[in-house]
């Protein structure tokens, strides 16, 4: 997701989000930002569970500074999310199974 850090532009893409089923929806910007993002969404009707799907600040905190570090702490969280949403869909023992398979007949 792309933010503008507009509020105007932002939170009716935040709510466009969460009403879809996106696995993953994540906003830039500090803490405080958040706090305030948050605020305003309550206010708009939104409830804590949905607004409990947001990510922010965005990404793993891994330390990152740069916007290539940033980045990497963006699609770490993803990857993260991908991976939690397949463990829901498909029990570990099955994944290991197939994975066996797959090895087996390469």
């Amino acid at each position: 997701m792309a933010l503008t850090h507009d509020p105007k532009i932002d939170d009716p893409a935040l709510r466009h989000a969460l009403s879809r089923d996106c696995f993953y929806i994540g906003a830039l910007g500090s803490r405080k930002t958040h706090t305030r993002r948050v605020e305003r969404l309550k206010a708009q009707g939104l409830s804590e569970t949905d607004i409990a799907r947001i990510h922010a600040p965005i990404g793993l905190d891994i330390g990152a500074i740069s916007p290539a570090e940033i980045a990497v702490a963006i699609m770490a969280q993803v990857t993260e999310r991908l991976h939690a949403a397949a463990d829901l869909e498909e029990p570990s023992s099955e994944r290991a199974a197939a994975s066996a398979a797959a090895t087996a007949a390469s």
